[in-house]
């Protein structure tokens, strides 16, 4: 059940898809057209730093043909087993009533485990479950505040390879340049979302036209797709050819957003766009960055040395470009997973806006946006250079996938009725990809890797003290509560004054009185000729139906209980839910209806089995969370607010 802080422990089982619907093949043209540009803007913008990283720097190899080979060999079948067989192959059928993204997993795995096995086993098994979905998240969101520093910085360093003149004004113009990115979030994507398309477009045709012309000149390269060229560069260069590995993963940087966009645009255009364009051109821009390092040796900048001098101005703009749109992506859905969070109850109520009337999942959440903003200033000031940020990025990228491919354990033994066996191989072939990449990484963990675990754990920490805080909070209430029954046959014998209107009492406790009911009673001596128990339960799933969306119940002297089912993807709007209650014989006239809200101070003192820091960390949160009366939608001049203090 949930209150207004959004926290959840029940599904209802059916809900509506949308999922996209492909009419025809104009349809499926659009959708894949706009899954290019959001989908495919994160890993589209990998090139620019990748195989620099690779080669052109002090921690990488040297250029010759075998090292060129194998590492081209190595980016190869990082596209096609992570990217193409994991995730195009097997992720994106994991679907959530056609959602998706790591939160969305999570609530699939749990729905399968909504009633673990009775034992101490069976509840360590459950709880590590949401810990890898948490984990995931949070790893996510801290790949958030890196994408767009390093995509920014890595078009702008192009301006140093048209002159070193322009070195100094890479880092000042990044800035001015996020700064405007973020400030733009408060009028939506919407605005934009249209060009992401047919610019990303652009970006992979232009890489693939660069690297076409660089691979006819030297046609050696195309030799990597033999997987013995990998096995030759680890034999030859030994650790430091696996510690490469924390390089060549860049390549794949934004794999997980083909998952996270499923529900926007469905597998078809994600699949169509990833086959026709997007791998395409990936493969000729990392192939043609391998062949001019065979013709030149030891280049600075092997992406922008690609393209002849007379078009490196217009390439440098274009690679911006492309470079904002893969920041945009990843800052909606940013927005997209912090409004999962709280809908699933792992984060305080946040400000939800909503900056289209007509597309869903257009959101802005301010306080994601600042956070996102300090965050990537301070990278981009700190470190100065893409280099620099390629540690920090691996370690947030690769272990956001391994947790996707741990849950995929679950959803194939689960979901799709795998055999052990089958399942355990699944997901053995995954890891086997994913871990030596994840241990290569670890191994740059003080040379930047300690930035995403810092910010993940930071998040990881908020999310489950909240979760944990809001449990006990909510037992600690039901236990100390009166049985709704009670006090209603004690109402019948008494028969205090009643006035007239409605007053609804929004709770997070079914069958007892909440405790701003109480309150009110018990000070005020009256109550409405009609009281409304209000209880907002937050499904495990996306959205959910309008036959299943409200259950009203009339539990006599004039009291109706309540309860409204929302999805992770939705907003509640209790005025709307409370105005579609007339159908189950429960009128209410907006005008004479009076909102009761809780305001509970939390006082650390009492018996809570939460830590002492931990207290004092969900304290602060539960100060500093959206009012209810925002987040539900409900206006400001209907609101009653009463106050208690409460030993947490």
């Amino acid at each position: 059940m949930a209150a207004p802080d959004g926290s959840s422990d029940s599904q209802v089982t059916q809900v509506d898809s949308h999922a996209p619907v492909v009419r025809d093949w104009r349809d499926l043209a659009k959708l894949s057209l706009g899954a290019l540009g959001v989908v495919y803007g994160d890993i589209g913008t990998s090139p620019l730093y990748a195989i620099k990283e690779c080669f052109a720097t002090e921690h990488g190899v040297a250029a010759t043909l075998g090292n060129v080979l194998g590492v081209l060999s190595l980016v190869f079948w990082a596209l096609v087993l992570v990217v193409t067989i994991k995730y195009i192959g097997f992720v994106l059928r994991a679907d959530h009533n056609g959602e998706g993204g790591i939160l969305a997993l999570l609530a699939l795995v749990s729905e399968h485990r909504s009633h673990p096995k009775p034992g101490e086993k069976g509840r360590r098994r459950h709880v590590s479950v949401i810990l890898l979905g948490l984990v995931g998240a949070a790893l996510l969101l801290a790949d958030g505040t890196i994408t767009p520093a390093i995509s920014v910085l890595g078009a702008l360093e192009g301006l140093a390879v048209a002159t070193p003149v322009f070195t100094p004004v890479v880092v000042p113009l990044a800035v001015v340049i996020l700064i405007a990115l973020f400030a733009f979030q408060r009028h939506g994507t919407g605005r934009v979302a249209m060009i992401f398309g047919p610019v990303t477009l652009i970006w992979f045709v232009t890489i693939a036209i660069l690297g076409l012309r660089s691979i006819v000149a030297e046609p050696r390269v195309l030799a990597a797709v033999n997987p013995l060229h990998a096995v030759r560069f680890f034999l030859a260069n030994g650790t430091h050819g696996f510690l490469i590995l924390g390089a060549v993963v860049l390549c794949i940087t934004g794999g997980e957003a083909l998952y996270s966009d499923l529900g926007h645009f469905g597998r078809r255009p994600i699949r169509l766009a990833w086959f026709t364009i997007a791998f395409p051109a990936l493969l000729l821009s990392y192939f043609g960055q391998g062949a001019l390092l065979l013709r030149k040796g030891e280049v600075v900048n092997p992406f922008f040395e690609t393209a002849p001098a007379v078009l490196l101005v217009p390439l440098i703009v274009i690679a911006t470009a492309a470079a904002i749109i893969a920041s945009q992506a990843m800052i909606s859905g940013a927005f997209s997973l912090a409004q999962q969070a709280v809908q699933l109850g792992y984060l305080p109520r946040l400000t939800i806006i909503h900056t289209s009337g007509e597309a869903r999942g257009q959101i802005y959440v301010p306080e994601v946006n600042r956070f996102l903003l300090v965050a990537c200033l301070t990278l981009v000031l700190a470190f100065r250079s893409s280099g620099s940020l390629a540690a920090a990025y691996g370690i947030a990228v690769i272990g956001t996938m391994v947790c996707t491919s741990l849950l995929m354990f679950q959803v194939a033994r689960r979901r799709w009725n795998w055999p052990l066996a089958g399942a355990a191989a699944l997901v053995a072939g995954f890891l086997a990809v994913e871990l030596p990449f994840l241990g290569a990484n670890l191994a740059k963990f003080t040379h930047g890797g300690w930035i995403p675990a810092v910010i993940g754990g930071f998040l990881l920490i908020v999310m489950t003290t909240w979760r944990q805080g809001r449990n006990a909070l909510r037992q600690q209430l039901r236990t100390a509560s009166l049985p709704i029954e009670q006090f209603i046959d004690d109402l019948e014998r008494r028969q205090p004054h009643r006035v007239p209107g409605t007053a609804v009492f929004l709770t997070s406790t079914l069958d007892a009185v909440p405790g701003v009911l109480m309150h009110h009673f018990k000070h005020n001596k009256v109550l409405h000729e009609k009281v409304v128990l209000m209880t907002v339960v937050n499904e495990g799933v996306p959205e959910v139906s309008r036959k299943n969306r409200l259950s009203v119940r009339e539990l006599g002297q004039g009291f109706w209980e309540v309860i409204g089912h929302v999805g992770f993807m939705e907003t509640a709007n209790v005025p709307d839910l409370l105005g579609r209650c007339g159908k189950f014989g429960l009128r209410v006239d907006p005008p004479s209806t009076s909102y009761f809200l809780g305001r509970d101070t939390l006082l650390p003192s009492g018996r809570s089995p939460l830590a002492r820091w931990r207290k004092a960390l969900f304290v602060f949160l539960q100060r500093n969370a959206r009012s209810a009366s925002d987040f539900f939608n409900i206006p400001a001049n209907r609101v009653v607010e009463l106050g208690a203090q409460v030993e947490f």
